[in-house]
C-alpha cells in the first residue's frame, strides 16, 4: 500500500494461537487464529486520532460511522481523539456524529450490488468537513458509492479513517486517508465486524475457520 501509513501484515503471517488469550468459549471452535489481540487495536487507534487531531485542527468535523461493524471502532476513535484534545486546549473543537448502512456482503461473499441505507437527511453535511469512519476496506467500490453520494451534498471536504484493508487482486485502487492495519485477503471478525451478525463480541480481530461459517451460516443461526 502506498501513500498511507499503516501497520502491514504480509500475506504469510499466521497471528496468534487462541491458547495465548482469552476468547469467548462458544467461538472457541470456529476461530483459525487471533489476527491482532485487542491492545494492539486500541494502541493503533491512539495513534490514528492523533493523526485526525491534528489535520483537522481548529476545524469541527461531522463523523459518519458506517454500520453495523463500524460502531466500536468510531466510539473507540471519537473518545481518543477527545483525549487529544484535552492536551491541546488550542485545537478543541465540538463535533458531531451520524450514521450509515452499506450492504454488499452476504455471510463471506460479496453480493457484487451496494445497497446504501440510511443517506435520507445528509444535506447537514453541506460546507462541513466530513469523517467516514469504516471497519473494513475490501474492494473499495462501497466506499466509492458512498463518497458519491456524500459529494451531492458538497461538504467542505471528506476524509475517510478504517481500520483495516483487505489487500486483495480485487481492489478498485481505493486509498483510506487514516488505515489503521493493512491485511491479507482472509474473512476476519471480532471488534464489531460480524459473521451473518455473529462474533461482535469478540475483542480481538480473529480468522474464522470453515467450522465457524458452517455453524453460523444462516441456515444453521435460525437453530441457535
Amino acid at each position: 500500500m502506498t501513500g498511507n501509513s499503516c501497520i502491514v501484515l504480509p500475506d504469510d503471517y499466521k497471528g496468534y494461537n487462541l491458547e495465548f488469550f482469552s476468547v469467548p468459549r462458544h467461538y472457541e471452535d470456529s476461530l483459525e487464529s487471533i489476527l491482532i489481540p485487542s491492545g494492539l487495536i486500541q494502541d493503533r487507534i491512539e495513534r490514528l486520532a492523533r493523526d485526525v487531531a491534528t489535520d483537522f485542527g481548529s476545524e469541527p468535523f461531522a463523523a459518519l460511522c458506517v454500520l453495523k461493524g463500524g460502531y466500536k471502532f468510531l466510539a473507540d476513535l471519537l473518545e481518543k481523539i477527545k483525549q487529544c484534545y484535552r492536551f491541546n486546549s488550542e485545537n478543541s473543537v465540538p463535533f458531531s456524529v451520524d450514521f450509515i448502512r452499506l450492504q454488499s456482503y452476504e455471510g463471506d461473499c460479496s453480493t457484487g450490488k451496494v445497497k446504501v441505507l440510511g443517506v435520507d437527511g445528509l444535506s447537514f453535511l453541506q460546507n462541513k468537513n466530513v469523517l467516514v469512519v469504516e471497519d473494513i476496506i475490501d474492494t473499495g467500490k462501497t466506499m466509492q458509492v458512498l463518497l458519491e453520494i456524500l459529494e451531492e451534498q458538497k461538504p467542505k471536504s471528506v476524509k475517510v479513517a478504517s481500520l483495516f484493508v483487505k489487500r486483495t487482486t480485487l481492489s478498485s485502487g481505493f486509498q483510506p486517508d487514516y488505515v489503521g492495519f493493512e491485511i491479507p485477503n482472509k474473512f476476519i471478525v471480532g471488534y464489531a465486524l460480524d459473521y451473518n451478525e455473529y462474533f461482535r463480541d469478540l475483542n480481538h480481530v480473529c480468522v474464522i475457520n470453515e467450522h465457524g461459517k458452517e455453524k453460523y451460516s444462516k441456515k444453521n443461526t435460525k437453530l441457535l
